[in-house]
């Protein structure tokens, strides 16, 4: 293994590539602890340290950004716009046929929606600004349980103008960022800049349990996070692989197929998608339960008061089950539009390949449905039970406490740690025939 990483910083393009990366990834951290103009820095700060921050309704997106969200700073945004742009494009290929059609052209298809993703991006970063500095100014984003979190932001328009204007360009520097690491550096960019925002966030929610619970229990959380990661090593690797037989085809003098391959279905095909989607809809309820407080000398309303009780907190056992049930629901629904078993059963006829056993055509797609169905019920339950093991911890180690070891976090840290060791080791076997992974 050393003489593998010794092998790497020996190799020059390699290592200009690696430190190019390392370069990139200090510049995004650095420009998450810069603050947006007009904002109030040590006010920010002392709301943090009192622990202000009493709805988890930024969570998800503080978590992607590496908690630069809650510090208000040029990159308060990090990579979520991005993220969410990349799956409503994903998503609109369901309901707009130009965008199936561009799918399907190849490269320049795939170049375009890129650049359609990048539009969405820009728009979202402005429209996400827009909400955080507005919450930022009514006290709401780190509560309102003093004078100083109310005092978060200049209240003047142009002001504001300028704080949107600046987190909208932060959203594109970290676009750009992530594209210089997939051409110049070791590739896949945007991923990278995920798992480092996710990464950064581990060492203060594990140093917070040791303050809180002591050194045994941070030992136990730590115990507990080796296990964890070990089976969703195992879970991320595991996949089921369908063999495909190509028939041999004579085209003039020259002699196609047959060849053996295989289909890899992945037991987790969804990633960390389901979770994000699952959270998403159980913080409408939260969103209107805020909407609808009761003015003073009121009583709240029954059922304003049933959500707070239930729907807000995530240690509460009905969130935990709507957010597991959520998460099963949207495994099969994004399975079912990025792995479609009737386009995949028409290439292979269309190329003389069929599975053994199974005719070509429609029993062909009956089969991989059939297969994709049982791996994908698997799997849905794989990532549920993966989401709601924070939650689990949450009852444990008390309502203010993060546990890192969990949910999309641990999901993403690993994806990424896996197909990045796979990119360095592909192109250390171009060069000495022999990788990091033997």
């Amino acid at each position: 293994m050393f003489s593998a990483i010794g092998r790497i910083f020996r190799t020059p393009d390699l290592r200009r590539k690696i430190l190019f990366t390392l370069g990139i990834v200090t510049l995004f951290r650095l420009g998450s602890f810069i603050p947006a103009p007009f904002v109030d820095f040590a006010n920010v700060q002392a709301c943090l340290a009192a622990g202000e921050n009493a709805n988890g309704l930024y969570d998800m997106i503080n978590l992607f950004s590496g908690g630069a969200l809650l510090q208000l700073s040029i990159f308060a945004l990090g990579i979520m716009p991005y993220i969410t742009a990349s799956i409503i494009v994903q998503l609109l290929r369901v309901v707009i046929p130009h965008f199936e059609a561009l799918h399907k052209e190849g490269q320049a298809g795939q170049a375009k929606m890129t650049q359609y993703t990048r539009y969405l991006t820009i728009g979202l970063a402005v429209l996400q600004s827009t909400t955080l500095i507005t919450v930022a100014k009514s006290g709401q984003l780190l509560g309102n349980a003093n004078q100083a979190c109310e005092n978060l932001v200049s209240n003047e328009w142009w002001a504001t103008l300028i704080m949107i204007l600046t987190m909208t360009a932060g959203t594109g520097l970290i676009m750009w960022f992530g594209e210089l690491i997939t051409e110049r550096g070791i590739g896949n960019g945007m991923s990278l800049l995920i798992f480092t925002s996710i990464a950064a966030t581990f060492p203060n929610a594990l140093w917070v349990i040791k303050e809180q619970r002591g050194w045994e229990i941070f030992f136990f959380v730590i115990a507990i996070g080796l296990v964890i990661v070990a089976a969703v090593v195992f879970v991320e690797q595991s996949q089921r692989r369908i063999p495909v037989q190509y028939a041999k085809r004579v085209v003039g003098r020259r002699t196609y197929g047959g060849s053996s391959t295989y289909i890899p279905i992945k037991v987790n095909m969804a990633g960390v998608i389901p979770v994000i989607f699952a959270s998403a809809i159980l913080y409408l309820p939260m969103l209107i339960s805020q909407f609808n407080q009761p003015a003073p000398g009121e009583d709240p309303k029954a059922w304003v008061v049933w959500i707070q009780t239930n729907l807000v907190s995530g240690d509460q056992p009905l969130y935990m089950v709507v957010f597991f049930l959520l998460i099963i629901g949207f495994t099969f629904f994004y399975v079912q539009i990025t792995f479609n078993p009737e386009e995949v059963a028409d290439n292979m006829k269309k190329y003389s390949g069929f599975i053994p056993g199974i005719r070509a055509g429609r029993p062909t797609a009956e089969y991989l449905n059939y297969v994709l169905t049982r791996i994908t019920t698997a799997g849905s339950i794989y990532i549920g039970i993966i989401a709601i093991i924070p939650l689990i911890a949450l009852s444990f180690f008390g309502a203010n406490q993060n546990f890192p070891f969990g949910g999309a976090s641990i999901l993403i840290i690993v994806g990424v740690g896996l197909e990045t060791v796979k990119q360095i080791d592909a192109q250390l076997q171009q060069r000495h025939y022999e990788g990091l992974l033997k």
